[in-house]
């Protein structure tokens, strides 16, 4: 297998464009938003690519994310900053599919990545671009796993970070920030009231601002699990992906890998799959948005949800998130806590998978869309499970014995 990290291996990023107007930027260089205060988009001569990339040549490769290093916009080896990035395995719940009487869902599971969430993928493009362009801090705000992946990176490249989070974020991420060498700041609101402190203080302190959608490298990590789960099907894409929605990078980039994998003739063109936007009824903004057919969402007052990965009352990538899911025809779902609870233990008890909120929240998702007939019950539906469950709060289900009394073995 060759070595995907040093291999000299061409690319061929083109330029940045607004994803709103479409107006032109300059590759090889810093940027964040465009003027006119919209997300940026690489884009690669896929022309060229398709021709110096074939699907044999993949297949001699090493089975992690830089694979695809002709689509991904790092261009010198030397400055890769890698942990590990290995492609997540897709995982039935057979049991789960059963008593549905449908086909079982797979599970991509996520927390198989460097710190135990899909926030590597974007995070490990971020910093390796930051350290490309010279940068020397960074910062962002975080529900939790951003700000982990975020910090073991930058300490990797000997980068500087800062973090924001909520003050309810769960415990053991802040603490995993901090142990990764971030400075990491507990905020009495909600991730949009950190990124607010974050950019005032980038702007003050010369820093390069992290946040999601607010540079353009995060969505060319995110969306290897698109380029991924492509190969892994044997070049068929699903027909629905269930993803949970926050902030949407990882939805927005499948979406973009599809159109490229299209234009190098990797897949058949008509071929995409439904994109299903899982939210929590606590915060649902782009569902919301979806129902009343707006392209913007509104700012989600009052945001609550157990499952904090998907607590974002305001997207600012709102627009391509929905022009994602209505281009393929999929839909916008908000499940409760309740719900996403329920599925969670499902997933553990029936088929050994433990599941973080938001994994449970696509199950759930899923088994709705069954119910109602949004899906059939034949159709091969991909579940994204985006951390692992080992990084959240567990109930303690365990009894205890006295050795030094009579133990009524049969009882066990």
């Amino acid at each position: 297998m060759q070595d995907n990290l040093s291999a000299d291996r061409p690319t061929f990023v083109t330029h940045l464009e607004d994803a709103m107007t479409g107006e032109r930027y300059e590759a090889d260089r810093l940027h964040g938003l465009s003027r006119e205060g919209w997300p940026l988009l690489v884009r690669y001569d896929l022309e060229a690519a398709g021709a110096a990339l074939s699907r044999e040549a993949l297949a001699g490769r090493g089975e992690d994310l830089w694979k695809w290093r002709e689509l991904l916009p790092v261009r010198k080896p030397e400055n890769i900053v890698s942990l590990g990035e290995i492609a997540t395995p897709l995982i039935p719940l057979d049991r789960v599919g059963a008593r549905l009487d449908a086909r079982a869902p797979l599970v991509k599971d996520e927390g198989r990545l460097p710190t135990a969430s899909f926030k590597a993928r974007g995070l490990v493009m971020a910093i390796s671009m930051a350290k490309e362009l010279g940068v020397g801090t960074v910062a962002l705000p975080t529900n939790g796993n951003a700000g982990a992946a975020a910090a073991a990176y930058a300490t990797r490249a000997g980068l500087a970070c800062v973090v924001l989070c909520p003050d309810d974020t769960p415990e053991i991420n802040v603490r995993e920030i901090a142990a990764q060498g971030a400075r990491v700041y507990r905020v009495n609101g909600l991730i949009d009231d950190c990124g607010k402190i974050v950019g005032a203080a980038a702007k003050a302190n010369g820093w390069f601002e992290l946040s999601t959608l607010k540079e353009p490298y995060r969505i060319e990590g995110k969306k290897t699990m698109g380029l991924e789960l492509a190969e892994q099907l044997g070049w068929e894409l699903p027909d629905a992906i269930f993803y949970p929605t926050g902030g949407g990078t990882g939805l927005i980039g499948m979406w973009k890998a599809f159109a490229e994998l299209e234009a190098i003739g990797f897949v058949p063109p008509g071929k995409r799959p439904r994109m299903i936007a899982v939210q929590a009824s606590g915060c649902a903004p782009i569902v919301k948005a979806w129902e009343e057919g707006a392209r913007h969402a509104p700012r989600w007052e009052d945001a609550h949800t157990v499952a904090s990965g998907i607590r974002v009352p305001k997207a600012i990538g709102d627009f391509l998130i929905l022009d994602a899911v209505r281009e393929s025809e999929g839909a916008a779902l908000a499940v409760t806590d309740a719900e996403i609870e329920a599925a969670v233990v499902e997933a553990a008890t029936r088929d050994g998978l433990l599941l973080c909120p938001e994994g449970g929240a696509t199950l759930a998702a899923w088994a709705r869309a069954v119910d109602t007939g949004l899906v059939s019950r034949s159709d091969r539906c991909v579940l994204f499970n985006c951390a692992s469950g080992l990084k959240y709060p567990l109930p303690d289900l365990s009894r205890t014995l006295d050795r030094h009394g009579d133990i009524d073995l049969a009882s066990l």
